[in-house]
Order: C-alpha cells, then structure tokens, then sequence
C-alpha cells in the first residue's frame, strides 16, 4: 500500500490553486488532487500554463481531476459528450506535464430513467478507450471512478468492477467510498475484485442519504472491513482524503493518522 497521503483540494473549492496547495501541504499533505473546477479554472487555458510552472515550486506530487460539474462523457447530447471528452483530453496532457500519477475519470452520468443505462455503458467504453489512446503513450494512469447515486450510475456493482476487462491496463480503478455506500455497494468486496487495477480511492464519509463528503467517522460508513481490506491492496493504490468545501482543515490531518494507523499500520 502506497504510504503517501493524498489530499483532495475539493475542500478548498474556488479558492487560489497556489494558495490552497500551501494549506495542505502545512496541514500534512505528502501530495495533492488538483480538482480542475470552480472560478480559478474557469479560463481552463490560462491556468493550465500558470500551474505547469507554479507546481515546480512544490516538492509534493499530485493527481489530477478533471472538471466534475457539468461534464458527462455518456450524455445524451453529443455535444456535451465530446466537450466532455476534450476537457478530459486536456487534464491528461496537463497531468503527463507536471508528472501527476493519475488522472481520475467520471465514465459518465445517467440522470432520467428515461435513457438506457446499456447505451450509456457503451459510450463510457468508448470514449475511455479513446483516452487510453491518448494517455498510452505519455504514461498517464487513467483512474476510473466510480460515480452516481440515487439512480444516476450507469453501473451496478457488479457491472463496475468488470467494466475496464475490455480495456487497455492503462485505465484502473478508483473507489469512491462515499459514493459506494449511498449506492449501498460492498466497499470491501470492491476493493477485493479490482486490486489487480486499483489505483486509488477517495475517501470521505455520509449518512447514506447523500454525497456529503464527510471526514472519516462522521457518517455511517463502517470502516474496520475498509481499513482491513485496504491492508491487503497492491503496492501503488492511492488513498486520497476528499473533503466537502468548508471542512475544517484540521480535519485532514486527523484522517491521515487515522489512515495510517488503521489501513497502513504505521506506529
């Protein structure tokens, strides 16, 4: 298991990029999850140039999370489904010039019952490909998370953990434990059957209502069989703490002794 901890800059959303990799690095950062979303990313271009040169001032590595928001790579317009797929093309060449080690894919959104899930399923293996294509010859680990809740995942559980059997070993697994327990799928057994390809999980708490992106132990996500599981994971899985906007940042450092002391065992 990776021993670096990975904070999630989701907690400082819209804020100074420079500014909040400071934070977490003072609060105990070993490396940072650049969420490409909010006003500071909002002229994409511009910023991408910017943070190539700023993170070389950094002695933390990083991940990369293309937009969240407004993206879906399995939408019903095709329009939004190649934007979708040319900003994802974007944090892939971003995350290849500042040597990040993933970067994290939503494979996509279904929100009306409406729509069939089969087609929606299909399009994700798709354009997924396409970015192995890209990603392939630059180095770039894809990390496929898994996404939806309350009816909009275009996956069951089971569909997830087979999904990438098709695809290129460039693109793995990222567990969301947040979004999981909402969805009420069996965190452990998940991280059980994508081991040979995980390579990261976000990790936040809920009350299995809603994606609240709590820290660890404030909501109802029962963590002994996580942390047992995690125990047993491939060497280059990254646990990254991915904390709702507002979360006191004291908070970060209390789940990385957590984790290091129940899933990594370190005294």
């Amino acid at each position: 298991m990776n021993k670096d901890i990975c904070y999630s800059d989701l907690i400082l959303l819209t804020n100074n990029v420079e500014k909040n990799i400071n934070q977490l690095v003072n609060y105990g950062a070993d490396k940072v999850e650049l969420l490409m979303d909010g006003l500071e990313w909002d002229e994409m271009d511009k910023q991408i140039e910017k943070m190539k040169k700023a993170v070389k001032h950094y002695k933390v590595k990083f991940t990369v999370h293309p937009p969240a928001w407004d993206t879906n790579l399995t939408s019903e317009n095709k329009a939004i489904r190649e934007t979708s797929f040319e900003e994802y093309k974007k944090s892939i060449l971003f995350a290849h010039e500042i040597e990040a080690e993933h970067v994290v894919i939503h494979p996509g959104f279904c929100f009306s019952p409406i729509f069939d899930k089969a087609i929606a399923r299909k399009r994700a293996e798709e354009y997924i490909g396409r970015l192995c294509q890209i990603s392939k010859p630059l180095g770039v680990k894809l990390a496929v998370e898994n996404v939806g809740y309350n009816g909009t995942s275009i996956f069951t559980e089971d569909q997830f953990v087979k999904f990438l059997n098709t695809l290129d070993n460039y693109a793995g697994y990222l567990i969301d434990t947040g979004h999981a327990h909402v969805n009420q799928w069996n965190i452990p057994r998940m991280i059980r059957y994508t081991n040979s390809r995980l390579l990261g999980l976000h990790i936040h708490d809920n009350s299995g209502a809603s994606d609240e992106h709590l820290p660890i132990g404030e909501g109802t996500v029962d963590w002994t069989p996580i942390f047992d599981e995690l125990r047993k994971t491939n060497q280059s899985c990254q646990l990254i703490l991915e904390y709702a906007p507002g979360t006191e940042l004291e908070k970060l450092r209390i789940g990385k002794q957590l984790v290091l002391e129940k899933a990594l065992i370190v005294h």
